[in-house]
């Protein structure tokens, strides 16, 4: 039976030496000044948000966004939006996206759509997280909303299991697809009002509430609130298109 260490600090600081760690997974962990030294191994993967990242003595990391951003570019329009007609392009340039990924989708089997690669989550599950993110950043955050939060929200990885009940989510919904996107439609449009409305002014408003309660206190501005949107979209379709391609070609064989 595989090991699992949940909220521990079990390894802080911690030596591994000359031990067998194959096919170990560290997922959703603050990882700062971690060393792999003298390992051997093939297919050794990592993906997050790293400040620097060093290979064999050589600083990998500007290569690697600038990748990241050649491969995906609405990261960067997500990243660098600052006018309102920044905001409005970029939105239209999402949903656009999003719209020939979830055709892309349809293509699959019915069952596709459900399938996690590699322990991330499936299909469904990442429209449900961008539900969440445009709840609590555009409809709680921004518009204060009286119920922001649509139940089938999914929050982040490691979300107390009594903050998901107070927002009235239910991670462990088994939706349909149709159900999911029907609810990001929605969202989705109210998106797009608020940045076809958006003035400079507005985007400078400081926003009467944060997110949500587990969010930390401390002032919320709308176009850093947008932004946060405008970046879980991007980032959130580059992991969906790459495990796409992976249930695509499954199928294909």
């Amino acid at each position: 039976m595989v090991s699992e260490y949940t909220q521990s600090d079990l390894f802080r600081g911690a030596r591994i030496h000359l031990s067998e760690l194959a096919g170990l997974e560290i997922r959703d962990c603050e990882v700062s000044g971690l060393k792999i030294v003298d390992c051997y191994g093939g297919d050794v993967h990592l993906g997050g948000d790293f400040g620097r990242v060093v290979v064999n003595d050589v600083d990998v990391t500007a290569y690697v966004e600038a990748e990241l951003d050649r491969l995906h570019p609405l990261r960067v329009r997500a990243r660098d939006v600052e006018s309102p007609e920044d905001y409005q392009a970029t939105w239209a340039a999402i949903e656009a996206q999003w719209g020939a990924t979830v055709d892309r989708a349809r293509l699959l089997p019915e069952s596709a759509p459900h399938e996690r690669v590699d322990g991330e989550w499936s299909f469904v599950e990442t429209h449900r997280h961008l539900l969440f993110a445009c709840d609590a950043w555009v409809g709680s955050a921004v518009l204060e909303e009286d119920a922001p939060y649509h139940p089938l929200g999914l929050p982040a990885g490691g979300t107390p299991p009594e903050e998901v009940a107070k927002l009235g989510l239910t991670p462990d919904a088994t939706p349909t697809l149709d159900e999911v996107l029907t609810a990001r439609s929605a969202r989705m449009a109210v998106m797009r009002d608020v940045v076809n409305g958006l003035t400079t002014a507005e985007l400078d408003r400081v926003c009467g509430r944060k997110p949500a309660d587990p969010y930390p206190d401390q002032e919320y501005v709308v176009r850093r609130c947008l932004r946060v949107v405008l970046k879980e979209e991007a980032e959130h379709h580059r992991y969906a298109v790459r495990d796409l391609a992976v249930l695509e070609a499954a199928g294909s064989a």
